[in-house]
């Protein structure tokens, strides 16, 4: 690969991951919502999103993510995987996720840990181990701390906190290299059939992100979703497809510069 393709390829990675990370955050139900669910998240990918969300987990469950081409693009492929299991003492989740290509990759590997606090009251704790790695210039590692809540305020009403990279933790001696979000959101039960969700979004050095969803089931089994952001402007959708222990989600987002792309997730339940 010549050098003007190689300087090309690094800026739109770190364009798309500046001003689109919350889109790879997993899984396919989370993007088609605009990760708008913050109060709400209730499967494995919780461990990435607010990990108070794997304390409602009952059993044990797998989830797999992979989108190879994002926007055309297969250097800014991203993968995530994940298993979470319910203990007496509360619930434990080991993840991993990989992004990027032979030039540029970032990995992640996490270990997680919720309980229910008090009656309807979550809290979780996600631990992450960072790798990145460019091409002839190096690697580098660090550790960083998620944390989040959720609590039920009603029968119909939820909200959620998050703090990601609550460590400030960065690669090598330059700070900011890792962005720190701040997330709050509700979701709020109008049917059992219909959830409406919004969250706001803060990163330290960017203006405030808004987010909304809706979930709505017309059907036993399917599951529709659309969602709505700013900071970027982004339309998302999908559904998500439950059949016995299994959960099939699709999702699309638009982005104002890049175009559509599509998400595609398995999550199993045992």
């Amino acid at each position: 690969m010549n050098l003007h393709r190689f300087i090309l390829l690094t800026i739109v990675i770190v364009y798309v991951y500046q001003t689109c990370s919350a889109q790879f955050l997993p899984g396919a139900k989370q993007i088609a919502l605009a990760h708008s669910d913050i109060a709400n998240v209730s499967d494995v990918f919780s461990a990435f999103t607010n990990p108070a969300g794997l304390a409602k987990i009952n059993s044990f469950e797998m989830g797999v993510y992979y989108s190879p081409s994002p926007f055309g693009l297969k250097q800014l492929s991203n993968g995530f995987g994940g298993a979470s299991n319910n203990f007496n003492f509360g619930t434990l989740a080991a993840c991993f996720s990989t992004y990027g290509f032979d030039l540029y990759k970032e990995n992640k590997i996490s270990l997680s840990f919720a309980k229910e606090i008090q009656t309807d009251f979550y809290a979780g704790i996600s631990i992450f181990y960072n790798s990145l790695s460019i091409h002839k210039y190096g690697n580098d590692n660090t550790f960083l701390i998620t944390i989040g809540t959720s609590a039920k305020l009603a029968d119909n009403i939820t909200i959620g906190f998050t703090a990601e990279n609550l460590t400030r933790s960065t690669y090598g001696n330059d700070g900011g290299q890792i962005p720190s979000y701040f997330r709050s959101g509700v979701s709020y039960n109008i049917a059992s059939e219909f959830i409406v969700h919004l969250a706001l979004e803060k990163e330290i050095q960017n203006p405030l992100s808004v987010k909304f969803g809706l979930e709505f089931e017309p059907i036993e089994f399917i599951n529709l979703r659309l969602g709505v952001m700013n900071e970027p402007d982004t339309f998302s959708g999908g559904l998500g497809i439950l059949y016995s222990y299994f959960r099939i989600d699709y999702a699309f987002f638009t982005h104002h510069d890049l175009g559509l792309t599509h998400q595609a997730g398995l999550i199993i339940n045992f």
